[in-house]
């Protein structure tokens, strides 16, 4: 007996229903509740059953065991089809940074309308709405462990890093946005009478190994388009500029340092952001409406410019990561580096705590440039001594590769000599400078005491950033890996170059 029409129509509307019928947590509270864990997994599993453009997978757990949910979007099976993009969009690292968690979570259930659909022709996104669920509960920044978690993607010391990062390592996203929350209401702003007040701010990746192609893309022609995508939209904006006052400190673009979710993934050469969205004065409430939205709307701003520009950034992308993993991408790694002046003044628009106005101030010491400060050579690889098993453990949470090596007369294999170790000024911290010096190591190298990590692999410029005594952003300047550096001896870690 045949189907009767009228009942596979009745049958297949829930696949399509428009999720304008779904309203989220936040817009079902008018917008004055925060959305809990617990409202979060179940608003989640609403639109994983009502679209067949959403796919819900469980890619770790928190500290306190809660899930950290991908909402994977596509019109396909996800990752098959390789003429698409791969977008990745994640927010909340800070547990009480609450507008990116409800901003994406209004775009989960925007994107799943019929007028967007085709964006998903191009795209396959992954929506990470809250990798912080135990900070979330709690409104607090850090995590169950009192771990930054936005500090933490070099060392991966914490579950929610390590299942962002292995995410990221199965499916080597193009593109990936972190998102945030600034607050402006320091005292330091208030004594100064002026306080930054753009709804959204966004900025680009600084570190100098990043591929120049596209930092000169994400920073000539996404911040131009995202900037105007969000005035036409009536949110103000502006590009991320920490420091300040101005007058009392300087004012810079954000840190060229590899440990937060925006540079950690700009360094695989991927066209990465962060957007941080300006919090609420006296609690995490305060007009939450806009500051949810202003997120939304520059999460959305995202996939616009890549369904435009989808073959301009994988092809940029593709190549400089080509380069990356033939090792033929650069000779050198700049280990350290400082923001310095290049005599252009920054107008930057500030709302006035007297007039309650917002006044044009102009900031004359604005540090706008990265420069290299010390350079190091790329070697072929690491030889790394297997008696300090957290650098192997530090090796698997980053996924990285491991050859056996064979000694040969086409290598030469090099160790430092700690000559002795002073500071340097690092973004206003203090971090080591070991003076080195290089020999020549003789000794006969064995697999059962080293073990070889390739630097022609994806993460090549974080493996030397990483594993060098004098990079400033590398694994000595942590306390877990400080006892690697000692005075007036060699350093264990060894490079391999060819002669």
């Amino acid at each position: 007996m045949k189907t009767p029409i009228a009942i596979l129509i009745l049958y297949f509307i829930p696949l399509f229903v428009s999720s304008q019928e779904i309203k989220s947590p936040l817009e079902k509270s008018n917008f004055s509740n925060l959305t809990s864990y617990n409202e979060l997994t179940s608003y989640i599993q609403l639109l994983d059953a009502k679209s067949d453009l959403l796919k819900v997978e469980i890619i770790g757990q928190s500290v306190e065991k809660r899930n950290i949910y991908a909402m994977m979007f596509s019109s396909s099976q996800f990752d098959k089809d390789l003429s698409k993009i791969k977008v990745l969009i994640f927010a909340q690292q800070h547990g009480n940074e609450q507008s990116g968690k409800e901003g994406a979570l209004l775009l989960a259930g925007e994107l799943l309308k019929p007028e967007n659909r085709p964006l998903f022709n191009k795209i396959d996104l992954v929506l990470v709405p809250q990798v912080n669920p135990d900070g979330s509960e709690t409104n607090k920044r850090r995590n169950a462990n009192d771990a930054d978690l936005n500090r933490n993607h070099l060392i991966l010391s914490e579950p929610e890093t390590m299942a962002l990062q292995s995410l990221f390592s199965k499916y080597c996203f193009e593109v990936s946005m972190d998102v945030h929350e600034y607050s402006p209401y320091g005292e330091a702003w208030k004594k100064y009478g002026y306080r930054k007040n753009a709804d959204i701010t966004v900025g680009a990746t600084t570190n100098l190994n990043v591929s120049a192609e596209i930092r000169k893309l994400s920073n000539e022609d996404y911040l131009r388009y995202i900037f105007k995508y969000l005035s036409d939209r009536k949110f103000s904006s502006f590009e991320y500029c920490p420091g300040g006052p101005p007058d009392v400190e300087y004012i810079r673009h954000s840190t060229f340092d590899i440990n937060d979710g925006r540079q950690s993934l700009g360094i695989q050469n991927t066209f990465s952001f962060i957007q941080e969205g300006m919090n609420g004065k006296d609690d995490s409430v305060e007009n939450l409406q806009h500051r949810a939205k202003g997120q939304m709307t520059g999460m959305r701003g995202l996939l616009a410019y890549v369904y435009r520009n989808k073959d301009l950034i994988k092809d940029l992308v593709i190549t400089a990561r080509k380069k990356l993993i033939s090792g033929a991408y650069s000779e050198t790694v700049s280990v350290q580096s400082e923001h310095v002046r290049n005599g252009e003044k920054l107008q930057i628009k500030l709302l006035s705590y007297y007039s309650g106005n917002d006044s044009v101030v102009n900031v004359n010491d604005y540090r706008p440039v990265v420069k290299s400060l010390s350079d190091v050579k790329k070697p072929v690889g690491y030889l790394i001594p297997r008696k300090y098993t957290e650098l192997g453990e530090w090796a698997d949470k980053h996924s990285l590769t491991r050859r056996p090596f064979k000694q040969s007369g086409a290598f030469k294999i090099e160790q430092y000599f700690i000559n002795g170790i002073d500071s340097i000024d690092f973004e206003g911290d203090v971090v080591v400078n070991p003076q080195t010096v290089v020999r020549e190591f003789r000794e006969p190298v064995s697999d059962n005491d080293y073990f070889f990590i390739p630097a022609t692999q994806l993460k090549s410029n974080m493996i030397v950033l990483a594993l060098e005594p004098k990079s400033m952003l590398g694994l000595v300047t942590y306390k877990n890996y400080a006892h690697l550096l000692k005075n007036r001896e060699v350093f264990p870690i060894l490079r391999v170059i060819k002669k």
